[in-house]
């Protein structure tokens, strides 16, 4: 299984072959387009992400120790920037994902090249995807 930080450098080798960012978009949304879509039991309330623009449905699960993650989102983008982050955290200890260093996020130069909503919706979706982590590191 990969580290989190070796998801990151896979990424980031992937977006380094792309220079244009038009075409950077458009591996997002193929990223997002690639994902199995919630089944309608998940998409609830309770697991949309606040601070996003678009409906954003996050929802975590434990199994022996690791976190599994499964999202779905209406925006193609937004889709593909939280299949990202599931890509980087997804299966790791609460404790991993806690200390993890998401260096990527500015590598890729995702940061400076989304709206400022969909800046926030990325701070949002990592807000959550940790303060699942810090819940069940406190549980387990």
């Amino acid at each position: 299984m990969q580290t989190i930080n070796e998801a990151q450098d896979e990424i980031i080798d992937e977006f380094s072959e792309v220079d244009d960012w038009m075409d950077r978009y458009q591996m997002l949304i193929d990223l997002g387009n690639e994902q199995q879509p919630l089944p309608a039991a998940d998409k609830v309330e309770s697991n949309l992400i606040a601070g996003c623009q678009s409906r954003l449905w996050l929802v975590c699960e434990e199994k022996d120790g690791r976190l599994h993650f499964r999202a779905e989102s209406d925006a193609l983008i937004v889709k593909g920037i939280v299949t990202l982050l599931i890509r980087v955290l997804n299966d790791h200890t609460p404790e991993e994902i806690l200390n993890a260093d998401l260096y990527f996020i500015d590598s890729i130069g995702l940061r400076e090249h989304l709206s400022p909503t969909r800046s926030n919706g990325l701070l949002s979706m990592l807000k959550q995807m940790k303060a699942y982590a810090l819940a069940y590191k406190v549980k387990g």
